[in-house]
């Protein structure tokens, strides 16, 4: 996989936007993301046709824009929006299975600690998602920070995996993130709700 994909990468649903989930991404488009995962999930979420419709219209911007589509944990949307990939948590699907339905998908996984670490079938993955980093008010269900160590780390222990710093991360701490090893920075509400949202891109 091309680590590069990593390097600006935008988490959104409809949930996060306080404007056109639409018009964000493509405005983040045209500022220079390299990679977007739809994540439609928790309160004020959208369900059924609207998730998809939505799915459709985001997807459409990434293709236009060269820009891989990657879907959180949704294994019908996958198939139904034509997805390049899809993210998944410790208590998603798991992902042997998932690399048997998609042979050719890319295929990313949640790590936070040791212990998820050891049960994770890294060798079936093309990227994990480290972190959260630092604490982080966006998902209500997120994990106590780690911080950079854990970046550390995996990367001491996996010198050529593909690494994407997750949770909490800004255009403040970004550059501390990849310094501590991650290939990219993944954020939500530092493009979501960025006043100028081509600027957030690029400083991050």
């Amino acid at each position: 996989m091309n680590r590069q994909i990593l390097r600006k990468y935008f988490i959104m649903g409809s949930q996060n936007c306080d404007k056109d989930p639409v018009k964000i991404l493509e405005t983040a488009a045209l500022g220079g993301i390299t990679a977007f995962q739809y994540r439609e999930k928790g309160e004020g979420s959208l369900t059924g046709k609207a998730k998809l419709e939505l799915g459709r219209e985001l997807r459409e911007i990434c293709r236009k824009y060269h820009i891989p589509f990657i879907i959180n944990d949704d294994v019908e949307l996958a198939e139904a929006l034509d997805v390049d990939g899809i993210h998944v948590g410790q208590d998603d699907q798991s992902v042997e299975v998932l690399r048997k339905i998609f042979p050719n998908m890319i295929i990313g996984l949640s790590v936070s600690n040791d212990e998820e670490l050891a049960k994770s079938p890294i060798e079936l993955v093309d990227y994990v998602g480290a972190g959260p980093v630092f604490s982080t008010a966006t998902k209500t269900d997120a994990k106590e920070a780690v911080g950079l160590e854990w970046i550390q780390t995996l990367r001491g222990k996996y010198p050529d995996l593909p690494i994407v710093g997750i949770g909490g991360i800004n255009t403040e701490n970004a550059a501390s993130v990849l310094e501590a090893g991650a290939d990219g920075v993944s954020v939500i509400s530092a493009i979501a709700k960025a006043r100028n949202i081509e600027s957030a891109v690029e400083q991050l």
